[in-house]
C-alpha cells in the first residue's frame, strides 16, 4: 500500500489533455463557428440586459435585480467553459496544466451552485409578487434581495472550495486524458488512481442539498403560483401569467434535468459522450436562452430597450 502511494506521488499528473467536443476535423470547423456565434450572442444579450437594468429607474425592482445577477452570472459561466470548448474545436485536443484545470473546476462549481440558488430566489420572488402582493414591499425589500443574492454567491463559493479541495487532493498518476471539453467532476474522478469514495460522497451530498433543495423550493413556488393563477377571475390575466410561468419552467426544467442527471447520482458517469451533450445544454444553451425567456420577452424590458434606441 505504501509503495503504491509512493509511486502515485512520484508520477503525479502535471497536466491534463482535453479531447474536446469532437475529434473530427470537418465537424470541428463547423462547430467552432456555431459555438463562437452562441458565445458572442450570449455575452451581448446579457450585457444589454445589465445595461438596461442599471440605466432605467423603472427597472429598479426586485425581479430585475435578480435578473441582473443572473445575467452577470451567465456571462461568467460561459466564459469559464466556452474558451476551452472553442480552443478544442480550433486546435484539437489541448493540454491544460493541473493548476489551471483545478481553477476552472473551482469557478465552474461555484457558478453552477450560485445559479441553482439564484433561480430558486427568483421563483420565490415571483411567488411573493403573485400570491402575497400586499406583503411584497416588506418581504422583498432591498435588504432581503441583497441578502438572497449574497447568500447565493457566497454559498456557491463555499461549496466549490470544499468540492475542489477534495478533488485536488486525489492522486492522478495516469492516464491524463479527459474525454470532455472542460475540467468537470465526473471525468476527474474517473482519472483518479486512488479511492474516491469520500470525494464521491461529498459530491453527491452537496449535489442533493444544492440541486434538489433549490429545485424543490422553485417547484413549490411555481405550484403555489399556478394555484393562485387558476383563481384569477380574468381569462387574459390567467393566460398572461401561465405564459410567463411556462417559459420560466421550461428553462428551469432543462437546466435542472441536465445538472441533476450528471451531478446528483451516487456513482461516476462512464458514458462521457452523453455527459458532454448534457453539459452543452446547461453550459451553452441555457445561458443563451435565459435572457430571451426572462427579459427580452418582458414588456418593461422591451420598453426600456426602445427608449434607449430612441435616445441614441
Amino acid at each position: 500500500m505504501e509503495k503504491s502511494l509512493e509511486l502515485a506521488n512520484t508520477t503525479r499528473v502535471q497536466e491534463f489533455v482535453l479531447l474536446g467536443l469532437s475529434t473530427k476535423l470537418g465537424i470541428r470547423d463547423a462547430l467552432f463557428l456555431v459555438f463562437l456565434t452562441l458565445y458572442v450572442l450570449t455575452l451581448l444579450e446579457n450585457t444589454l440586459i445589465i445595461y438596461l437594468i442599471c440605466s432605467h429607474s423603472e427597472l429598479h425592482k426586485p425581479m430585475y435585480f435578480f435578473l441582473g445577477n443572473l445575467s452577470c452570472l451567465e456571462m461568467c459561466y460561459v466564459s469559464v467553459t466556452m474558451p476551452s470548448l472553442l480552443a478544442g474545436l480550433w486546435t484539437g485536443p489541448c493540454h491544460v496544466p493541473f493548476t489551471a484545470c483545478m481553477t476552472q473546476l473551482f469557478f465552474f462549481i461555484s457558478l453552477i451552485c450560485t445559479e441553482c440558488t439564484l433561480l430558486a430566489s427568483m421563483a420565490y420572488d415571483r411567488y411573493v409578487a403573485i400570491c402575497r402582493p400586499l406583503h411584497y414591499p416588506l418581504l422583498m425589500r432591498p435588504q432581503v434581495c441583497l441578502g438572497l443574492s449574497l447568500s447565493s454567491w457566497l454559498g456557491g463559493l463555499v461549496v466549490s472550495v470544499i468540492k475542489t479541495a477534495c478533488i485536488a487532493s486525489l492522486s492522478y498518476c495516469g492516464p491524463n486524458v479527459l474525454n470532455h471539453f472542460f475540467c468537470d467532476v465526473s471525468p476527474m474522478l474517473n482519472l483518479s488512481c486512488t479511492h474516491v469514495s469520500l470525494t464521491e460522497l461529498v459530491d453527491f451530498v452537496s449535489a442533493i442539498v444544492i440541486l434538489w433543495g433549490s429545485l424543490l423550493l422553485a417547484m413549490a413556488s411555481y405550484v403555489a403560483i399556478g394555484r393562485a393563477v387558476l383563481r384569477m377571475p380574468s381569462a387574459s390575466a390567467r393566460h398572461k401569467a401561465f405564459s410567463t410561468c411556462a417559459s420560466h419552467l421550461l428553462v428551469v426544467g432543462i437546466f435542472y434535468s441536465a445538472t441533476i442527471f450528471i451531478y446528483a447520482r451516487p456513482s461516476r458517469i462512464e458514458a462521457m459522450d452523453l455527459n458532454k451533450v448534457l453539459s452543452v445544454i446547461y453550459t451553452v444553451v441555457t445561458p443563451m436562452c435565459n435572457p430571451i425567456i426572462y427579459c427580452l420577452r418582458n414588456k418593461e424590458v422591451q420598453a426600456a430597450f426602445y427608449k434607449t434606441l430612441h435616445w441614441s
